[in-house]
């Protein structure tokens, strides 16, 4: 089922989630289908439980409407349950990025060239996966909101200064999307 998308100022976007049960069979099981569900209707890459007003520590990530620009994340779907970072490069590299969350606002941000990543996938079935490229940028960016932190709070300095009414605005509930939206 559709839900609406938590924005930017939402309480639960910046609490630690708490490790999803995985003997909630059927909870993650619509927990899964909700994420799918909101993502689709968003249009985005990737999409966190707490963006949903859900603090546990499920996300998905899916890539295939990207394969214009990178023709490698045409089956780049991923569902991550309870997902631990193993490893991540020293080298880092900076793209713009933006947020279900924070609607219409990009800034350049630098992350992990790579990283390995421990989850249950939606099978309860452990994976480990390394990922690089533009699939590590968007399951770094989802793994950041089960922390509680959002791609704002990396940005540079002055970048955060530029930025910070139209955080205000969107915090206030004075930003619209194209998709439904919630402020808690």
């Amino acid at each position: 089922m559709i839900q609406p998308i938590y924005l930017y100022g939402s309480a639960v976007l910046r609490e630690v989630a708490k490790p999803a049960d995985l003997t909630q069979k059927e909870h993650l099981a619509a927990l899964v289908q909700d994420l799918k569900d909101t993502l689709a209707h968003a249009d985005g890459c990737g999409l966190a439980a707490p963006q949903i007003g859900v603090s546990e520590r499920v996300l998905i990530v899916d890539g295939t409407g990207m394969t214009e620009v990178y023709d490698y994340l045409k089956d780049f779907k991923r569902v991550m349950i309870n997902p631990v970072v193993t490893a991540r490069s020293e080298k880092t590299c900076e793209y713009e990025e933006g947020c279900l969350s924070i609607p219409d606002l990009y800034a350049t941000v630098t992350r992990p060239e790579s990283i390995t990543v421990e989850y249950y996938d939606e099978n309860l079935e452990k994976v480990s996966e390394t990922f690089d490229k533009f699939a590590c940028r968007m399951v770094e960016h989802e793994l950041q909101h089960l922390d509680g932190h959002m791609f704002v709070d990396i940005v540079s300095p002055i970048r955060k200064k530029m930025i910070s009414r139209k955080l205000k605005d969107i915090s206030l509930g004075k930003k619209h999307a194209r998709y439904a939206t919630k402020i808690k």
